[in-house]
């Protein structure tokens, strides 16, 4: 049997794909025990926190009037950010959530941050659904790169969201002060990228130093699924008062994986140094 601590990381997660699939479908079923709406709250929370930010800002503070097809633009970003928030959130609380197992037998304990994100996965295909939809009644015209460009954002923001997971919820059955952090982490990320905002704001207010807020993977994401999403709704009209950043698919792409793949790494090493003692500390 292989000792805690001293297997092979994320590849026994491949290596045990069944238990995955088993632990994805327990903690939906535990989810939503004795929830009237059940799967329905994963259309019923976005469609909220979208209302909300689109009287707000859209309305009130008047961003649609410069952001053509506003709510397609917020829309998009929430349902991306909204998945990474979850997925992170989640896959903090995972080992201590599921301390009784981990006391009673080993298995790969990647396996519980890696599902919270496949269930962070499953949540945000509705949202998806709905985003499609919208996008489809204003004209959606998407070209195959932007579509591959898609996949590619989603990929990147479940690579961050597991690395960090990886990370926090290693770190948080030694300090329980990790889930504040956390928290507010996750305060912060929806303003820290371009969702209800256009990034040309932020580039007017940090100039030359705009650089610094493009190295968040988040950003980039966010910017590639309004380039997916958003902007092939745009009427040729409209074009003038939208713009995506300058090599946003050449150079903050890579960049962003690069950063992703690196915390990826950092949790994995960290999580399997602490994962040797974590039955005693639960």
């Amino acid at each position: 049997m292989t000792r805690p601590g001293k297997g092979r990381g994320l590849l026994d997660v491949y290596d045990h794909r069944f238990l995955l699939k088993l632990l994805v479908r327990k903690e939906i079923k535990v989810r939503y025990r004795g929830s009237v709406l059940g799967l329905l709250w994963s259309y019923v929370k976005p469609l909220m926190q979208f209302l909300i930010y689109f009287v707000a800002l859209g309305i009130f503070l008047n961003l649609q009037r410069g952001t053509p097809n506003y709510a397609i633009y917020l829309f998009a970003g929430i349902v991306l950010v909204n998945f990474f928030t979850e997925s992170l959130g989640n896959a903090t609380r995972s080992i201590v959530d599921n301390r009784d197992l981990i006391r009673k037998i080993y298995l790969p304990r990647e396996l519980f941050p890696v599902a919270t994100v496949w269930v962070s996965a499953a949540h945000f295909l509705p949202q998806m659904v709905v985003l499609v939809g919208a996008c489809l009644i204003g004209g959606w015209t998407p070209s195959a790169l932007q579509l591959v460009a898609a996949v590619l954002a989603f990929i990147l923001v479940s690579v961050l969201a597991a690395g960090l997971g990886l990370l926090f919820g290693a770190a948080n059955v030694y300090f329980r002060d990790s889930e504040n952090i956390v928290d507010m982490i996750l305060m912060v990320v929806t303003w820290a990228s371009p969702v209800l905002y256009v990034w040309t704001m932020v580039e007017r207010v940090m100039g030359p130093w705009y650089w610094i807020y493009q190295l968040n993977p988040i950003t980039v994401a966010v910017e590639i699924f309004h380039w997916a999403f958003w902007y092939p709704t745009l009427k040729q009209d409209q074009l003038g008062l939208a713009s995506m950043p300058p090599d946003l698919m050449t150079v903050w792409l890579p960049v962003a994986f690069l950063i992703a793949f690196a915390v990826l790494f950092v949790g994995q090493l960290t999580f399997r140094r602490l994962a040797v003692h974590f039955a005693q500390e639960l």
